[in-house]
């Protein structure tokens, strides 16, 4: 199983570190990639024509401002998009937000939350636990955690802030 995560910038770099983290605790390899759909697109489209028979199962595309590299890999691979906008100087990432959950019919990408590179990875570890049984059941024991540690916090606090 493997995963492209794909930077429309370094800038991106500090989302991209949230979801290798998730991949990181579950196991799932990656790759991470700088590639801009306007200032390279004809590498992001080989990219994207080959991610497939590169391994790829997965894309996730990182981006702000007029964010439409999950947009340009989902209209060229036939592999499940993810796409993350990034918070720009702009807006506070309403543009990057637009920019990738609008896509025409057809073209569909999986749109997370401004920043958010955990669901993300969650998300795609999600997609792959269709074909890897052993993710699924890492991701219930996740799931568990979550909810164990919440409980915890919420004892803490005893009714009391």
């Amino acid at each position: 199983m493997k995963v492209s995560i794909v930077m429309g910038s370094i800038s991106d770099k500090e989302i991209a570190k949230k979801v290798t983290g998730i991949f990181d605790k579950f196991g799932v390899e990656y790759d991470v990639r700088v590639i801009s759909a306007h200032r390279t697109p004809y590498v992001a489209t080989d990219f994207a024509e080959k991610a497939e028979e590169n391994g790829i199962e997965v894309i996730i595309a990182i981006a702000g401002k007029a964010a439409h590299l999950a947009g340009v890999l989902a209209g060229v691979s036939p592999l499940p998009v993810i796409g993350i906008p990034a918070k720009s100087s702009t807006m506070d990432g309403l543009d990057s937000l637009l920019s990738v959950v609008q896509m025409p019919k057809g073209v569909p990408v999986a749109t997370v939350a401004i920043d958010g590179g955990e669901n993300a990875g969650l998300l795609a570890v999600q997609i792959l636990s269709t074909k890897y049984p052993e993710l699924r059941e890492k991701y219930k024991t996740y799931k568990v955690e979550m909810a164990e540690e919440i409980k915890k916090i919420d004892a803490e606090l005893g009714g009391k802030l």
